[in-house]
């Protein structure tokens, strides 16, 4: 172990042996008794990444939900056990003669759990089967997504809004995070509001039951009601309502179509621009044992998907990432458990507490998952001693400036001088990440807040004023 990583450790075990304070600073116990917020309901840890005594540390030992903030966790952890180097193979099998660039049956496309396969990368890939000499596929588009054990839970087990994108299902061949954004409009005729999709993809029934209308527009969710027929297939996909003029031009990020079926769309828009064409249609299928892949698609580094998955805190990639934690430890298919353990174990290598740690997925989307503020707080300086530091704190959003923290402190003294990740769900506000404060040092901040006040406005003004305090130290 070199030495900057155990002065970490040991900065860590300072800070576990330390008893919570009872109090917050004169001003932060301001804000609380403003906001009607018990301290009780706040765990808050706030240190300089260079000295083992806490500036504020408060309920560090109380498990708490951490929402999207268990980001750090996973992604931290990925970065360190895969390597910022890591990167995801999707394989190609031709299940047939090729002659002259003909294949005569079906190619099979077996995922591994490629987090970032999203449109572009996937047009890049067609374009090299191209390169290779592909031309026609006589046969059908086989999915083996047999990678990863399906998901633990249905995508409206959370919220019952199983369309919305942030409740999209993990797969091992997950493409373009299977999103849509529906576009209307209304008609220049003024009898009928159009609906576009994008991306257009062949295999999508739009059931379009708009209604124009006239009256004031309230928002595309006032207005506008999306269903689907069959919820096996996710499809076709039906919009009723009664849609004002005054609406304009609307977009709603939705999505549709199974795992396969959006693959099998999007791969036969992309492969088509190649001038590739694919006879069949879609179906679940299994690698050919013994054989070798035709081609093998690499995705870009985990150095640089990190970036999406914590700036603008994406689900998906998030859960891709447990999954990926658990290769190669455990044979396929593997299972998010499995990935929460080898977080657990690595946490436990470090000498960070796992006191009341739970781990659902990788996201945080969830109601079960648990952390300490000693653990995160613990997870982020450890994190800044890393040789992977630079990668990991470039994939945080600028207060002020972009991500999900674009809105916290704009046009203030703080704006882009704090990298962090925050969180929401229903009774849950957080916030951890780091603060270059006016003096010139660096304070790891780390808040978890759970209340059923957070979300109607204290949450956010109590995470603005522990920022700002932060700042002036």
């Amino acid at each position: 172990m070199s030495l900057r990583h155990l002065a970490a450790s040991m900065l860590g075990l300072l800070l576990l042996a330390r008893p919570a304070l009872a109090s917050l600073p004169a001003a932060l116990e301001q804000v609380l008794r403003d906001t009607s917020l018990p301290s009780s309901a706040v765990s808050l840890l706030v240190q300089d990444v260079a000295s083992p005594t806490p500036l504020v540390a408060l309920n560090l030992e109380v498990p708490r939900n951490p929402a999207s903030t268990i980001k750090l966790v996973t992604s931290f952890v990925a970065l360190d056990v895969l390597g910022p180097l890591h990167r995801w193979p999707t394989e190609v099998y031709l299940l047939g003669p090729l002659e002259h660039g003909v294949l005569h049956g079906d190619v099979l496309l077996r995922g591994r759990g490629d987090p970032y396969l999203i449109e572009q990368e996937l047009w890049r890939f067609a374009g090299e089967l191209r390169r290779l000499g592909l031309r026609e596929i006589t046969g059908q588009l086989l999915i083996d997504d047999s990678y990863f054990a399906p998901a633990p839970r249905a995508a409206d087990a959370f919220d019952g809004q199983p369309l919305r994108l942030y409740n999209v299902q993990p797969n091992a061949l997950m493409v373009n995070f299977k999103a849509f954004s529906f576009h209307f409009a209304p008609a220049a005729n003024g009898r009928e509001v159009l609906i576009t999709a994008d991306p257009a993809l062949p295999n999508l029934l739009i059931d379009n039951q708009l209604r124009p209308a006239t009256g004031p527009c309230h928002g595309v969710l006032a207005h506008v009601k999306m269903a689907v027929l069959d919820p096996v297939i996710a499809n076709p996909v039906v919009f009723t309502g009664d849609y004002p003029h005054a609406c304009g031009a609307q977009t709603l990020p939705r999505t549709a179509l199974t795992p396969e079926a959006y693959a099998y769309g999007l791969f036969k828009n992309v492969w088509a621009q190649w001038g590739g064409t694919l006879a069949g249609g879609v179906a679940r299928g299994l690698r050919p044992v013994g054989q070798k892949p035709y081609y093998v698609w690499y995705s870009p580094p985990l150095a640089e998907l990190i970036r999406p998955l914590n700036k603008w805190s994406n689900n998906v990639m998030a859960d891709a990432l447990l999954y990926a934690l658990a290769d190669p430890t455990h044979a396929p298919p593997l299972q998010p458990q499995d990935g929460a353990r080898e977080i657990e174990r690595w946490l436990d290598a470090q000498g960070i507490s796992t006191q009341g740690l739970v781990i659902e997925n990788g996201s945080g989307l969830s109601r079960q998952t648990r952390v300490t503020a000693s653990t995160l707080g613990g997870l982020l300086g450890h994190a800044w001693a890393s040789p992977w530091m630079p990668e990991y704190l470039a994939s945080l959003a600028l207060v002020g400036m972009d991500g999900t923290a674009r809105k916290h402190l704009r046009k203030a003294p703080e704006t882009g001088r704090m990298h962090l990740k925050t969180g929401h769900l229903g009774d849950v506000a957080a916030v951890a990440g780091y603060v270059l404060a006016r003096s010139g040092r660096t304070y790891a901040v780390t808040l978890l807040m759970n209340h059923p006040t957070v979300n109607q406005g204290s949450g956010n003004v109590f995470m603005d004023a522990v920022l700002k305090w932060t700042f002036q130290h």
